[in-house]
């Protein structure tokens, strides 16, 4: 069987990109992580990882300054599309996303984006209320302080 092909796709804007650099460093039936290499250069961030949840809908990053220190955890609110004929993942941004800061503050963003994608049809409401349960569980590990069961994959590979 061929590697395991990641595409990120996105609503707003509609984009579906084969994230072709990325470097998957471990895969099973729970989670998939992988480290990476921005695809536009930013100024905050050059690099990071990233840990997918198939289970949970949640993908949880590790965004890292050039001098590999931690600008902040990215965690988006995502649908996985699994096709085994060629072994691909389309991962697909349902917008929501929370980041969580090294000084613990946390904001929840781009609510405005799911408003805007479930009013012009580009969310069913079956994907619009996923996303929003979802949202609540990676919430409620936040706030019940159990975030770092979803950083443990990356930290154990010391990422």
């Amino acid at each position: 069987m061929s590697p395991l092909q990641i595409y990120r796709k996105r609503l707003i804007p509609d984009e579906c990109i084969l994230l072709k650099d990325d470097i998957i460093l471990e895969q099973n039936e729970e989670i998939i992580l992988t480290k990476w290499n921005t695809l536009n250069p930013k100024t905050t961030f050059s690099h990071g990882c990233s840990c997918y949840f198939l289970h949970d809908g949640i993908k949880v990053s590790k965004f890292l300054r050039p001098d590999n220190s931690l600008l902040y955890w990215y965690c988006d609110v995502v649908s996985y599309d699994y096709n085994r004929e060629n072994n691909s993942l389309i991962v697909t941004d349902l917008l929501a996303d929370v980041i969580v800061h090294p000084d613990g503050t946390v904001q929840v963003v781009d609510l405005d984006e799911l408003a805007e994608a479930f009013e012009k049809g580009l969310l069913t409401e079956q994907q619009m209320c996923a996303c929003l349960r979802q949202l609540n569980q990676l919430l409620s590990y936040i706030y019940r302080d159990k975030f770092d069961r979803l950083q443990t994959h990356l930290q154990k590979l010391g990422l």
